[in-house]
């Protein structure tokens, strides 16, 4: 064997045996699954590793983050990377034996796999930190699932000491084939927005309406309303879904109830239609309960802004991605109405979010995210820490 195979056969084994030790690590954290704020267990392990790697480690940032430094050879920037931790309440489906064990709970959107990740890259950089000029501070975030996690941990300071300057983050994409990677420049992921209505009418007897008010005639004329918001009060080139996902009335068969509520979200990519839905939302809700004699009260509630790739970064990212899964393998059209609060890092610093193809029918893994039967083609890993060191080496050269 020729000393290019002999290298080549070498390099094959220890990416068998780095692939190994990231599906172990994953597999570990999908067995033990935990909700928005509770992931001690999985912060414990990131915090124990990171230790272990030679970062300074700081424990209980926004409640259960954790945080490494890493100081590269040389004064530079500093780029944060940023892997999220929690679970989602689904009870888990699939009958893999590294299934959930937590009834209720489950990795149904790939956390899991974003914690083995950060720990191989950061495992990866930190063996050869003298070859860049820098900081690199690897984020482990709580509650990205509705919790907002990364806008509290920067109420804590995680942007400072040492000053960040960009940030880059990862998510496993059920929706895209493994070995493909997607960098979109710009706006890609869209704003997270929650209203709940509670209409109030007045109760009576099912058999005598007209004594009444009732709420939940009132409740159906808003839910078919909203639908206009999108489809006639906004621009057709403009991205806006308005889902009512509750409707909650009454206990009683026979009893036109006082009040009717409903809950949704609305998801758009930012501009005027997301500066003017809150007023629009209230304004006609409130038309339609006034005309019905119902009284309307609006609680709209921004979660998390679009997520906005900058372009700078974006292009290196690219860059580095192209190096890892090749020019075809690399799409720049991937948005979805999906939110992530990573967005919140991308309105302080440059920032850029790529995706990392997971699924892969061959091995069932092509449920959607937040699917009870939701896996990842795990190879897709590998890929993922490839991409997050050449980031960081290529940011911190």
């Amino acid at each position: 064997m020729t000393d290019a195979k002999l290298a080549g056969a070498a390099r094959s084994v220890v990416a068998g045996e780095e692939l190994a030790e990231l599906i172990a690590v994953r597999r570990d954290l999908h067995q033990h699954p935990e909700l928005k704020f509770e992931e001690r267990r999985t912060a414990g392990i990131a915090a124990r590793a990171l230790r272990a790697a030679g970062y300074q480690v700081t424990e209980g940032v926004g409640a259960t983050g954790v945080v490494g430094v890493l100081e590269g050879g040389r004064k530079g920037r500093t780029l944060l990377m940023r892997a999220d931790m929690d679970a989602l309440p689904i009870h888990e489906a699939n009958e893999a034996p590294y299934a959930s064990r937590t009834p209720g709970v489950m990795h149904a959107c790939g956390h899991d796999g974003h914690v083995a990740i950060g720990l191989g890259t950061a495992r990866r950089l930190a063996a050869a930190p003298r070859d860049f000029a820098g900081t690199v501070k690897y984020v482990f975030q709580p509650g990205e699932e509705g919790g907002c996690g990364a806008a509290r941990m920067i109420d804590e300071g995680v942007l400072e000491s040492p000053q960040v300057d960009a940030a880059f983050g990862i998510h496993l994409w059920a929706d895209m084939p493994m070995g493909l990677i997607a960098v979109t420049p710009g706006v890609c992921m869209g704003s997270v927005d929650e209203f709940e209505v509670t209409l109030t009418g007045r109760g009576g007897h099912a058999a005598a309406p007209h004594q009444a008010v009732d709420p939940v005639v009132c409740a159906a004329q808003v839910v078919t309303a909203m639908q206009s918001l999108v489809s006639r009060g906004a621009d057709p080139f403009a991205q806006l879904v308005v889902s009512v996902t509750q409707i909650a009335a009454g206990h009683a068969f026979n009893v036109i109830p006082e009040t009717a509520t409903l809950r949704g979200t609305v998801r758009t990519m930012g501009g005027t239609v997301w500066d003017e839905i809150p007023r629009r939302l209230e304004t006609l809700v409130s038309g339609i309960a006034a005309a019905m004699g119902c009284r309307a009260d609006v609680r709209y509630v921004r979660q998390t802004p679009p997520l906005d790739n900058e372009p700078g970064l974006s292009a290196l990212v690219r860059q580095a991605a192209l190096a890892v899964v090749g020019e075809a393998r690399v799409r720049d059209d991937v948005r979805t109405m999906g939110g992530e609060d990573f967005a919140f890092f991308g309105r302080k610093v440059p920032a850029c979010f790529a995706f990392v193809g997971s699924r892969n029918s061959a091995k069932g893994a092509d449920a959607p995210h937040h699917s009870p039967r939701f896996d990842i083609d795990e190879d897709a890993l590998l890929i993922g820490v490839e991409l997050a060191e050449r980031v960081a080496r290529a940011y911190l050269a």
